[in-house]
């Protein structure tokens, strides 16, 4: 979540948007496209903060509510369940009834889903929140991801606008992560404050979900975006006639974030709190540093693969920093700060060139299925990598009394990072070559 390029060898890869592909129609004004651009990041923001706050709170919900690692895991692979099967449908219906519709639908069920959270004393209402949230976060993603290539992919620097979304989202990760400082009072209440801050960057999100359903319908009848017409039905079977090299970057996906997004979402703080002595403090500001990095990072290499248009050298070079980074956090006693060194240069590299890769593989009608069946089997891995991990954690006893159950945590995913590297070499060996950018 998160350029169009010209075919590469092996070739069903069609460009997003060329001259030659489509006859040449008006831009919407710089005006409109900033004033887009910028509630876009805040509808990511404020999505983001959301799926990140359960983290911060992770050792209050143990200490207070009592909920194992196994429940804590859940309430982030929970999110993930109803994705594996409903973000296809979902990115079907953004190429069926248009990115601005689905954007305030989701950006609404979302909020529900937070505010349900923020009021789960229990476990079954805390979970229920995050489901309603799941079902909603994922289709905004991609219902976000196809506007962004109808407003953007005309332009020479697709893939650094991609990025810098991207970059602004995971503010929106830092945030809450940093939270556990700038809204301290908050925590040492206990671990409602925090769910209902989280609300509050729902309320944001929809709030900025509105303004982008005028401002897109607006350009639409101006005839300024980049608008494939609407199928008369949803074609089921566009989501299996996709080349192999799509495949391949799907299993990278699918990999990379079953690592990042259980492993620092959801038991990093706790990790480092009962595994390093950290404080809450502590250790919200050294998980926040991966999410700091790629807010300024993303944007750096998606300019590099807009020069360059080496995704599949860059997809390599970005995904072998993972498994380095559970090596050094396994192996050495004091390497938090050096594994989260490496895994915020992983985390800014490796996005900025997979989501911009999508298009090489999809035509633009297809783009919001593209988008969905790969989102779908994120998902999938989210859900079995989270509670996987939460009942490693159960199973051998992790805690402040023995940190060393751990340990098997960090060599799971240590090797589900090991197996995105090889995807990518898979993909680079499978012939991907240079790309050229797209013309201007």
């Amino acid at each position: 979540m998160r350029a169009a390029c010209a075919a590469t060898a092996g070739g069903a890869h069609l460009p997003l948007v060329t001259a030659a592909a489509v006859p040449a129609r008006p831009m919407p004004p710089v005006t409109a496209q900033t004033l887009f651009f910028a509630v876009a990041a805040l509808v990511m923001l404020g999505n983001y903060y959301v799926y990140d706050a359960i983290a911060p709170v992770a050792e209050l919900l143990s200490r207070q509510l009592h909920f194992s690692d196994t429940q804590i895991g859940t309430l982030n692979a929970i999110y993930s369940l109803p994705n594996i099967f409903l973000v296809a449908i979902g990115g079907a219906l953004v190429d069926r009834f248009t990115a601005r519709v689905m954007v305030i639908a989701t950006t609404a069920v979302c909020l529900l889903g937070a505010a349900i959270t923020a009021l789960g004393a229990l476990f079954p209402v805390m979970a229920l929140g995050r489901l309603l949230f799941g079902i909603g976060a994922e289709t905004l993603s991609v219902a976000v991801l196809v506007a962004l290539n109808q407003w953007f992919s005309a332009g020479r620097f697709f893939a650094t606008q991609l990025a810098l979304n991207i970059s602004l989202a995971r503010l929106g990760s830092y945030l809450a992560d940093r939270s556990t400082s700038f809204a301290k009072p908050l925590y040492d209440a206990g671990w409602e404050g925090p769910m209902w801050l989280a609300v509050g960057f729902a309320v944001l999100s929809f709030v900025a979900g509105v303004c982008y359903f005028f401002l897109d319908r607006r350009e639409a009848r101006r005839g300024t975006l980049a608008l494939p017409p609407p199928g008369e039905r949803i074609q089921w079977s566009q989501m299996f006639n996709f080349p192999r090299g799509y495949w391949i970057l799907v299993g990278t996906c699918v990999a990379f974030y079953s690592v990042i997004f259980p492993f620092r979402s959801t038991f990093a703080i706790k990790y480092l709190q009962e595994a390093h002595g950290m404080s809450n403090d502590q250790a919200g500001t050294l998980n926040s540093y991966v999410f700091l990095a790629a807010a300024f990072g993303t944007p750096l290499f998606g300019m590099l693969l807009d020069r360059t248009g080496r995704n599949t050298f860059l997809l390599a070079l970005g995904a072998v920093l993972l498994p380095l980074s559970f090596l050094v956090l396994a192996v050495v006693p004091s390497g938090a700060g050096a594994s989260t060194i490496l895994l915020g240069l992983s985390f800014s590299l490796l996005p900025a060139v997979l989501w911009p890769s999508v298009p090489r593989y999809a035509a633009p009608e297809q783009l919001g299925t593209a988008y969905g069946l790969m989102t779908t089997l994120q998902n999938a891995g989210l859900f079995v990598a989270n509670y996987a991990a939460g009942w490693i954690n159960d199973f051998n006893g992790a805690s402040a009394a023995n940190p060393g159950g751990y340990a098997p945590m960090l060599w799971f995913f240590g090797t589900l990072s090991l197996i995105a590297f090889l995807c990518t070499l898979a993909l680079w060996i499978s012939g991907g070559r240079r790309a050229q950018p797209a013309p201007a």
